[in-house]
């Protein structure tokens, strides 16, 4: 069996989902800054976000209106866990232990992987939302 290692820093370049219809949308802007990190222990974790989000006119994390509170969930995404990479199935799995979406933790993320050399790009599985089914691809560039 071939093995792949995934460890180190990761850079995001891009986000985007796709639908059946041929839709493309941008889900962190269309220049979202991101960093994944895998160990060597099997600890893995990632943060995403939209560049230029709003900050909170009160200057309080705690005290954000609700449409500045929405603002600031809707364009950050953040987990972390252990994970498993399967050569054969070209997946890698995210164990989430912690997530911003709650619906997420203890669950198991399943990603189709391409690797070449200092690029991973990270595929979902179909995810319904939005009356209808979307990919996202993630691709991250290697720190060096």
């Amino acid at each position: 069996m071939q093995s792949v290692s995934v460890v180190g820093t990761w850079k995001l370049i891009s986000a985007k989902a796709d639908n059946p219809k041929g839709d493309v949308i941008y889900p962190y802007g269309e220049n979202p800054f991101g960093i994944l990190m895998y160990d060597t222990n099997g600890y893995m974790s990632v943060l995403i976000m939209r560049i230029g989000r709003s900050k909170f006119g009160s200057g309080d994390p705690f005290a954000g209106t609700p449409e500045e509170i929405k603002e600031a969930f809707e364009g950050f995404d953040a987990y972390c866990g252990t994970y498993e990479v399967n050569v054969e199935k070209e997946t890698i799995t995210h164990r989430i232990r912690g997530s911003r979406f709650p619906n997420w933790e203890g669950t198991d993320q399943v990603r189709y992987f391409e690797l070449s050399d200092n690029r991973l790009i990270l595929k979902t599985p179909p995810i319904p939302s939005l009356e209808t089914e979307w990919v996202v691809s993630l691709t991250w560039d290697l720190k060096t």
